[in-house]
């Protein structure tokens, strides 16, 4: 019984898909950092990214305002949540938790 839980258990994690999210700020709009991002649930990974120190990957994801926050399924965007014109983001924790259930929904 205990090896057939155990290969379930690993049946269902390597079927979901994997959810990443990256929160894309400055180090001069640290006021505005957006702190509930690490308590973000059913997420792979969670990362931080400083475009004023990492300008490489302000460019290759396309950030215009800070902060941002980007969710990645398998490693393709599919959602983008961003900052107001006064760098504080609109989105509400439970915005973006709803986003991840329902990209880790869809897979059913």
């Amino acid at each position: 019984m205990k090896k057939l839980i155990f290969l379930l258990m690993l049946l269902c994690n390597s079927s979901f898909a994997q959810i990443k999210i990256i929160q894309f700020n400055a180090g001069w709009n640290s006021a505005n950092d957006v702190s509930w991002v690490m308590d973000l649930e059913e997420c792979k990974t969670i990362g931080y990214t400083d475009i004023a120190t990492n300008t490489k990957a302000q460019t290759e994801y396309k950030i215009a305002v800070v902060p941002t926050i980007i969710i990645f399924k398998d490693g393709e965007e599919v959602a983008r949540f961003q900052a107001d014109l006064s760098f504080k983001m609109i989105a509400t924790k439970e915005e973006v938790q709803e986003e991840i259930n329902n990209q880790l929904m869809s897979d059913f």
